[in-house]
């Protein structure tokens, strides 16, 4: 069993709020457009990251995170990107491997807009968690926590962090 926190967007912001939750998860995931790397440089001094950089990151985050991350998390397939769209409307760049190869587990971040939903036609559950940072159209900071087990996800939390 393995306690998740996912986020995204932090656009160079890390505080206080977000490194408590970081502490109280097992891993982070997180979904791109992270900003400067002091950033996940204090959340890696905390707990083992995932990430994949955004459209807003430099050189450097390029050369330490990937464009996508797929991987296992006990019994469940889990792939990671940035910009992702969501059932109906994957964004074309993506689009060919999720329907060639689904994940159990698609994340995404990019839109800000917080969205949980299930694809039914390619038996996947997609994540989005919104905007951590304070950059960014979003009134609300948000991030998620679940947990995996073995093969299955569940003990989904919205975690809003306040206005931005």
């Amino acid at each position: 069993m393995i306690k998740i926190l996912l986020l995204s967007d932090t656009h160079s912001h890390i505080d206080d709020t977000i490194l408590k939750y970081v502490n109280q998860a097992d891993e982070v995931w997180h979904a791109g457009d992270i900003g400067n790397l002091a950033v996940t440089d204090a959340i890696k001094k905390l707990k083992p990251l995932r990430a994949v950089y955004g459209n807003i990151d430099d050189d450097k985050a390029r050369l330490e995170f990937p464009l996508n991350n797929r991987f296992m998390c006990e019994g469940v397939d889990v792939l990671i990107t940035h910009i992702g769209g969501y059932p109906g409307k994957y964004n074309q760049a993506i689009r060919e491997e999720l329907y060639k190869n689904p994940p159990k587990l698609f994340i995404c971040g990019h839109s800000h807009i917080l969205k949980v939903m299930f694809d039914k036609k390619l038996n996947l559950l997609h994540m989005n968690p919104g905007a951590a940072g304070i950059s960014g159209f979003h009134q609300v900071r948000t991030m998620l926590r679940f947990v995996i087990d073995g093969d299955k996800i569940k003990d989904l939390e919205v975690v809003e962090i306040g206005k931005k």
